[in-house]
């Protein structure tokens, strides 16, 4: 006897449904799975044994094929246990049921029948709905994640036992609900930490304003001690919420790599990702034998925070060029190729000198340029150019930090973030992929960062002066449309060209500029 059941499967960050053939025919027992299964899904025979054994159920005797189609794509991961052990019981007559045609099955199985969560459900979902399935039955720790699609009801259950309850009594349980709007009520505004705990470093505060009301990428150099992380980690803070359709984006990354939150729903709060200097290449870019998300594509839509960046292999810095231009990761292997999406904001933090205080280059001796110049070209001058921000971090004054008197809250400095924010999506509004100006390619720079006579012969005299990149001619253009929506002004002036000039204050011509 023949039955069919739909299962999914995730490639990148977007499903693929996929039906579970299963066949019971006379002769010597044997099991055969195809439809190139990786060793997760071969395995699954022994699994769904003591399963369905477990479950008081009888595992079919004879030859039993079951087939993944279609055929010539690769499956991965431990997900299709629970739709191969159903299609066994629906094959060998002991479940008879109507709803396997408009419902997809998803859950790994421990031996004794219970169903444990798995990966990249919220996907699934959306792809589900998009196929016209009706239902969606998943471990209980999985169904909020999937329940915040709207179109399609979703089941949650514990065992193999409920799953075939319900199969026979559609009414034998009620379909998980979440309400996506209290759950952004209720989270987007928790911040532990806030701007207002600083004290001094009010330039820095404003540069890291200016680097959020466009999304640009900023790198802070400063001593130890000077504040570079604690700013960085206030960052978030000041960020606008994200969009509903943000949050799906974050999520369906954060689900195909395990790591939705605790509660299983939406990622409702923009991504802080901060690895350490070790990582490699492939962990902070996303790849491996079975391609994976890596801390850029983790960090989309939000913060990727790279401290002490010199520290960080230069060949791993190198590989996040791309992907920090296009705004995604494209991994390529023989038989697949996956896309992630890696629109981040780049933060780094490095020290000033490899002694980690600044370095006079008037004073210094000719051993004290030579480690800096090597200290230096850890990160190549392209990476440098795709920072758009290069702030002075200086050590805070003891009467500075002793002030009783709070910094301005991160929740008003927020206001006018998002302010900047509603002028720059009016602006793009019908514009494929841009919603900030860190975005904008070199015709949008052209069209959107045009100059008066004064702030032209002040970006030309900086331009000579530092001798600055075509690139670094760019990010200043856009820095300074930053400046100006900050201002809630229509046009660029030569105050905001000359602000957007002294955050590259550290390029090219000498380190302190």
């Amino acid at each position: 006897m023949l039955a069919t059941v739909p299962c999914a499967t995730t490639y990148g960050v977007d499903a693929h449904i996929i039906s579970v053939e299963t066949n019971v025919a006379f002769g010597l027992p044997k099991f055969f799975l195809v439809g190139l299964p990786d060793r997760a899904i071969s395995e699954s025979s022994n699994r769904v044994e003591a399963a369905l054994r477990n479950s008081q159920k009888d595992f079919p005797r004879g030859r039993i094929t079951v087939n993944l189609a279609p055929a010539d794509l690769p499956k991965e991961g431990s997900a299709f246990d629970l739709a191969i052990a159903v299609g066994l019981l629906v094959a060998s007559g002991q479940l008879r049921t109507s709803r396997l045609i408009d419902t997809v099955l998803l859950g790994e199985l421990a031996l004794d029948g219970a169903l444990r969560p798995v990966r990249g459900v919220l996907p699934v979902a959306l792809e589900a709905r998009k196929k016209g399935y009706k239902n969606l039955l998943l471990p209980s720790l999985n169904a909020k994640e999937a329940s915040v699609v709207d179109g399609i009801n979703v089941f949650g259950f514990n065992s193999l036992q409920q799953v075939c309850a319900w199969l026979e009594q559609p009414e034998y349980d009620s379909a998980v609900r979440v309400n996506i709007e209290t759950l952004f009520r209720e989270n987007t505004n928790r911040f532990m930490a806030d701007f207002g705990d600083v004290r001094g470093q009010e330039n820095v505060k404003r540069a890291l304003e200016v680097a959020a009301a466009g999304s640009h990428n900023i790198l802070l150099v400063g001593p130890p001690g000077s504040g570079k992380t604690m700013m960085a980690r206030r960052l978030p803070s000041i960020l606008p919420p994200l969009t509903v359709e943000e949050a799906l984006e974050t999520t369906k990354i954060h689900s195909v790599s395990g790591l939705t939150t605790k509660d299983g729903t939406l990622v409702t709060v923009r991504p802080f990702r901060s690895p350490h200097h070790t990582i490699s290449g492939i962990a902070l870019v996303g790849g491996g034998s079975v391609p994976m998300p890596g801390e850029l594509s983790l960090a989309h839509n939000g913060i990727l925070f790279l401290d002490e960046l010199p520290e960080f292999q230069r060949s791993a810095l190198e590989v996040m060029r791309q992907p920090l231009e296009d705004g995604f990761v494209t991994i390529s292997r023989a038989r697949i190729r996956v896309d992630y999406p890696a629109r981040v904001m780049l933060v780094a933090s490095m020290n000033p000198s490899p002694g980690g205080d600044w370095i006079d280059p008037d004073l210094a001796s000719t051993t004290d340029r030579l480690q800096m110049q090597r200290y230096l070209s850890k990160i190549s001058g392209p990476l440098l150019d795709r920072i758009d921000l290069h702030i002075e971090v200086r050590k805070v004054p003891y009467n500075e930090l002793m002030m009783h008197r709070a910094g301005e809250s991160s929740a008003h400095i927020r206001e006018r973030v998002f302010l900047a924010r509603e002028r720059q999506a009016h602006r793009f509004m019908g514009i494929k992929g841009v919603f900030c100006n860190a975005q904008m390619d070199s015709r949008l720079t052209q069209m959107f960062c045009k100059l008066d006579q004064s702030g032209e012969q002040l970006l030309k005299r900086a331009m000579n002066t530092l001798s600055l990149s075509a690139r670094a001619h760019g990010r200043i253009l856009k820095v300074s449309r930053t400046i100006a929506d900050l201002d809630q002004k229509e046009h660029i002036l030569a105050a905001h060209v000359a602000e957007a000039i002294g955050y590259r204050n550290l390029d090219r011509q000498g380190w302190l500029g």
